[in-house]
């Protein structure tokens, strides 16, 4: 696929790599370390993030614009990321009392439209 249409289903497809990355992390931790969500979740946000920056760049965005470049924006754009995750995760699963994997869910999806139109016009455009 090309154009618009073509990209948003190579992001979408990173994010699946990314979000097993995450969800595997976040589960292993809760589970079998007893790490609470917002924390499981934050180090599972990590490992997605390392596994986006790599695809986004040379898949999803096709970007030739340096790693010296891309990388400190990149960086800046998913800290913001980080602290919805984390302030998405207290709220849902501390202060709410949603299931773990719901409240993932919810936040995957505010913070991915986030990462979408951040990446696509500040970290990956030409």
């Amino acid at each position: 696929m090309k154009g618009l249409a073509g990209e948003i289903g190579r992001f979408g497809g990173v994010g699946v790599l990314a979000a097993v990355a995450h969800y595997g992390t976040l589960i292993a931790l809760v589970e079998l370390f007893h790490i609470t969500p917002t924390t499981a979740s934050l180090a599972g946000f990590v490992a997605g993030g390392i596994v986006s920056y790599i695809l986004n760049r040379s898949y999803t965005f096709r970007s030739g614009r340096a790693h010296s470049e891309a990388l400190p924006r990149f960086l800046a754009i998913a800290a913001v990321g980080f602290v919805l995750t984390g302030v998405l995760m207290a709220g849902l699963t501390e202060w709410l009392a949603v299931p773990y994997i719901l409240a993932q869910i919810s936040t995957t999806g505010v913070v991915l439209v986030w990462h979408y139109i951040a990446n696509k016009f500040i970290t990956f455009k030409a």
